[in-house]
């Protein structure tokens, strides 16, 4: 996918050396253009893998932009011929010479199921544009964004059966949820990729579009999100996101709630006010 505006500078290990130029600020792009944060996993060579220290940049840009009021959407993209072939572990610390029960677990928890936590967390709306492979930890990264777009060459793998491993960073959370348990155990239990147009078919994207047409259209969903009510969107994705979880009447509650507290924003107000004045509404994202 071509790079971004101008910029400042788990599980498949990828099969990679790692680089000098290799630091997180350089392979994890960021820039802000128009009330849009896009990060650009840059690391080509290495099919984007991500090492530790790249994994934590990516909370913390997610957890940057929920903080930032300026920042009304964010786009998740990467370069080269992959979206993210998983983690590289290459980049993380060594590993302890006698593993303590309870380490693989802990290290789950802190980490991809941090990240993953951050851009299910994450106060903007996330559109993640996959522009060729996403496996393992990849493939749930684009997955737990709000909108996922995907290249006509894209292929998502579910690669932990491959390994003998069981599936983390969420990913026996997030596909029954997207396309139901027969499809997600069918996914989880193969482990084949699954071309676009089939995770399309699936629901597991919101649409395909040609190669050349991928960072146009990120780009054009992008700002249409950051002209939107920034609040408005927020509460949404914080109910939907709850919706699977809980019961009709905590969903109906939070809904109430979240109403409450929406109807006070000036967003709000000038949604009421350029409707009655027969308009279009001019949204700032307060």
């Amino acid at each position: 996918m071509a790079d971004s505006p101008s910029t400042d500078s788990d599980n498949t290990a990828a099969d990679s050396a790692e680089s000098p130029d290799d630091s997180a600020e350089s392979v994890v792009r960021h820039a802000t253009d128009n009330g849009v944060s896009w990060i650009t996993l840059d690391r080509p060579h290495a099919m984007n893998a991500l090492t530790w220290d790249q994994r934590e940049r990516l909370i913390g840009l997610l957890e940057a932009a929920s903080a930032e009021p300026d920042v009304r959407a964010v786009v998740l993209t990467a370069t080269g011929r992959a979206f993210c072939a998983g983690a590289d572990l290459s980049g993380g610390a060594s590993a302890p010479a006698e593993r303590v029960p309870g380490d693989v677990a802990r290290t789950i928890r802190r980490g991809a199921q941090r990240l993953i936590a951050a851009v299910l967390d994450c106060e903007k709306p996330v559109v993640a544009a996959v522009n060729g492979t996403a496996a393992g930890i990849g493939a749930h990264l684009a997955l737990a964004c709000d909108l996922v777009l995907a290249s006509e060459r894209a292929t998502f793998i579910e690669v932990f059966v491959r390994r003998g491993l069981a599936p983390d960073g969420g990913g026996a959370y997030l596909l029954p949820r997207l396309i139901g348990p027969q499809r997600a155990k069918e996914l989880l239990f193969f482990g084949d990729a699954l071309p676009a147009a089939e995770a399309e078919r699936l629901g597991l994207v919101n649409r395909v579009v040609p190669a050349a047409e991928l960072d146009k259209t990120a780009r054009a969903w992008a700002d249409r999100l950051a002209a939107g009510p920034t609040r408005a969107t927020a509460l949404a994705k914080q109910l939907v996101n709850a919706s699977l979880d809980t019961d009709r009447a905590t969903a109906f509650a939070a809904e109430a709630a979240a109403q409450e507290i929406v109807m006070t924003t000036a967003d709000a107000l000038e949604g009421v006010r350029s409707f009655t004045e027969r308009r279009q509404p001019r949204f700032r994202g307060r």
